[in-house]
């Protein structure tokens, strides 16, 4: 895999793959654990993770302009891993639930999103300009895309273990502490707590049935067992973000170990004399001007991919909650067990690790015959195949109650219309194809494009466009909410679709551009 390829890739690659592991810990339980931490509902907490995730883009582009300014490329990132391993332990410092001081400790977790935004911001976009100025050199520039695409499979090596780290660990605490797994019971347990008395005849009964299983016998105190179960569950989840710290540490070494090893991208833009380089003396104004076009046009498209992948940590992963029959999957390995909504979390990294040689080879094939694909085509094919992962998703939710009609349901009734754990490994194995087609081939997009001394800031603004996709990833979250499920992953076919069609229409000035 690695043949051919610039010798620097693989320490870039399994440092990013370190630094990933750790924040996919994270991810793969933040929603969850901003809502029974807190008590937010899914809107709410969809406020939370949009501001976050489209902070930790938005934050690339700073990072970006930081190190093009500085020249300090790899200082840089050795300052983000460590601001980021930093913000996560503001966030895994266990504390009190329910919280006795809520703006107090809700807005210290903010602020420890905050720092790993910030640190994720001078740590990412500046890694890939790196990886791109080894395919300068002649001798590699035709392994470009698929030298990014092995970045890119590193990246998920670590985002497919990091979810089973992050269930584990929570499910340990709890069975540590004599309580069993259950995925609404946190909700259940808030609302008890906010209503009491007031609290519905059908969501009391839920609740009773949930913490005798919970318990292994019946609860008689409900007071005591929900402040009990919602302290312990989310312990269990700050330990978790304990483990993203370990990985950010990993990340560390493997960047300082291989660091002199790796190219300084600040020499791309001016020669060791001081002098212009070659390529800047070349490129005039109009072709500077037309390349940053070309990439803005580009990074304006896939702001409603990134709007709609990025559901997997939100209201997908509210969806697999209510919706899907955890049972299925569950397993038990004596000291813990391996349950819940977040699991699927680790089925889109799988697919990206099997299926990133067979589409290498896919596009090897076509090259072979002479019928290579443009990178603008194939970032067009894949919106198409976005649009169709939320088709798949939406011929089974058509039977599915609303989120109103599954409040008012008992738990015998829940249990009934849940569906199989299958219907979101089909739902991620199609996003999986998709995000192949756009997200390593448009890093590998500007890293061509892109004007030479504005490398970091044009890789920046690629997760600038993500951060604008992220920014509205609340919609979700309230879709989720207030309209039938199937409406709901409708608004993502469209999003979708309509990218594709725009980018199809812009696809000979894009071709053109990119030669």
């Amino acid at each position: 895999m690695f043949k051919d390829q610039p010798k620097g890739l693989l320490a870039a690659a399994l440092a990013n793959m370190g630094e990933r592991f750790g924040f996919y810990i994270m991810m793969a339980i933040l929603t969850l654990f901003i809502s029974s931490k807190f008590g937010l509902d899914v809107t709410s907490t969809g406020y939370v993770y949009s501001a976050f995730y489209a902070s930790i883009y938005l934050l690339a582009l700073v990072g970006g302009i930081i190190a093009d300014r500085t020249k300090k490329y790899k200082q840089t990132i050795l300052a983000g891993i460590v601001l980021m391993a930093l913000g996560y332990l503001i966030i895994a410092i266990p504390t009190p639930t329910p919280v006795p001081h809520f703006a107090f400790y809700l807005g210290l977790t903010c602020f420890g999103l905050l720092v790993i935004a910030f640190g994720n911001g001078l740590f990412k976009g500046n890694l890939q300009a790196l990886v791109g100025q080894m395919y300068d050199d002649p001798k590699y520039a035709a392994k470009r895309e698929s030298g990014f695409q092995i970045f890119y499979m590193f990246i998920n090596v670590g985002s497919f273990f990091a979810p089973f780290i992050a269930v584990g660990m929570r499910n340990w605490w709890l069975k540590a502490n004599g309580f069993a797994y259950n995925a609404g019971l946190p909700e259940l347990c808030h609302e008890y707590i906010n209503q009491g008395g007031a609290l519905s005849t059908e969501r009391m009964a839920t609740l009773q049935s949930y913490a005798d299983k919970a318990v292994g016998a019946p609860v008689e105190n409900l007071g005591e067992f929900v402040h009990n179960y919602l302290n312990i569950f989310n312990v269990g989840f700050q330990y978790a973000f304990m483990a993203a710290i370990v990985m950010m540490l990993i990340s560390l070494v493997i960047f300082v170990a291989n660091k002199k090893g790796l190219p300084d991208p600040s020499k791309r833009a001016v020669a060791k004399a001081g002098t212009p380089s070659a390529e800047e003396i070349k490129m005039d104004a109009r072709e500077v001007r037309q390349r940053i076009l070309a990439l803005f046009a580009v990074f304006g498209v896939v702001i409603f991919f990134w709007f709609s992948f990025h559901q997997n940590g939100y209201s997908l992963t509210y969806f697999a909650r209510d919706y899907v029959n955890l049972d299925i999957i569950h397993v038990d390995l004596g000291f813990t067990e391996i349950k819940g909504a977040e699991i699927f979390q680790c089925v889109n990294p799988f697919f990206v690790v099997t299926l990133t040689p067979l589409i290498m080879w896919f596009f090897g094939f076509l090259k072979k015959k002479g019928r290579t694909v443009s990178t603008p085509m194939k970032i067009a094919i894949g919106m198409g195949i976005a649009a169709a992962a939320y088709v798949f998703l939406m011929l089974f939710s058509f039977a599915l109650p609303s989120r109103e009609a599954y409040e008012s349901m008992n738990a015998g009734q829940i249990s009934e219309i849940l569906v199989t754990p299958w219907v979101m490994v089909g739902l991620y194995f199609i996003l999986t194809v998709a995000e192949l087609f756009i997200s390593p081939l448009g890093l590998a997009f500007v890293s061509k494009v892109a004007p030479p001394h504005m490398q970091g800031v044009m890789q920046g603004a690629w997760l600038a466009a993500t951060a604008v996709g992220n920014s509205v990833l609340f919609i979700g979250g309230l879709l989720y909410m207030n309209v039938p499920i199937w409406v709901t992953w409708l608004i993502f076919v469209c999003a979708c679709s309509l990218s594709m069609f725009v980018m199809l229409g812009m696809l000979r000035w894009l071709e053109r551009v990119a030669k």
